[in-house]
């Protein structure tokens, strides 16, 4: 990206607007027990294969389940698909290194890889409440039994198709929600609002993000 280009979130950032690695974020700061981030600055890489094919084996990460390799978090987001999400700004290197992989490992399969950085938005939610939250606005049974750090699945929230990867921080429930760019917004003034009663508030995007 030109150093004279700057990029945007579908979600309008709080105040104060700083760029970061190219992008204009928040720059909010808190130490609210339950904060929302928008993470849609992240690197965000799609891959397609065989689900039982050779790339799968390599990539190690089965559908419905998300891991963490070398700063990064593979999500296995459904059967023979991939999303990796990365540093800001490192995407074209992701795609250039997964399909290393890919030409290494499968070179006999059909393997795609996509960017999908600009065109989804994303949101990380953190802190011990959050599963109360989401409670609000999503179906699926959350407690940590049924989904625990590394689940990855599809589900509605809000009304909104959503991938929910949880993805805990320093020990803290946290959750990250990967959305359609177009209904960023909504789905970050949804989790806004079901989180006032738990005094949710606003933290800004700090890189690596990851």
């Amino acid at each position: 990206m030109s150093e004279n280009v700057i990029a945007r979130s579908p979600i309008s950032p709080a105040a104060p607007v700083r760029v970061v690695a190219g992008w204009e974020v928040s720059g909010a700061s808190t130490d609210a027990a339950l904060t929302v981030t928008d993470s849609t600055p992240l690197a965000k890489g799609q891959v397609r294969a065989p689900h039982s094919g050779a790339l799968a084996k390599v990539l190690g990460v089965p559908f419905g389940r998300a891991a963490r390799d070398a700063g990064e978090l593979l999500i296995g987001s459904g059967p023979g698909q991939w999303l990796v999400l990365a540093p800001p700004g490192t995407a074209a290197a992701v795609a250039r290194r997964l399909e290393g992989v890919a030409a290494d490992s499968a070179p006999g399969e059909f393997v795609s890889v996509t960017d999908l950085t600009h065109g989804r938005a994303l949101v990380r939610l953190t802190g011990e409440r959050v599963t109360d939250l989401l409670a609000r606005l999503c179906p699926a049974d959350l407690h940590d039994d049924m989904a625990p750090d590394g689940t990855a699945f599809r589900t509605s929230v809000a009304g909104l198709a959503t991938d929910l990867v949880r993805d805990d921080q320093a020990g803290s429930p946290s959750y990250l929600l990967h959305c359609e760019r177009s209904s960023g917004q909504y789905l970050f003034d949804a989790l806004v609002a079901a989180g006032e009663s738990f005094g949710i508030e606003v933290s800004g995007f700090v890189t690596p993000g990851i």
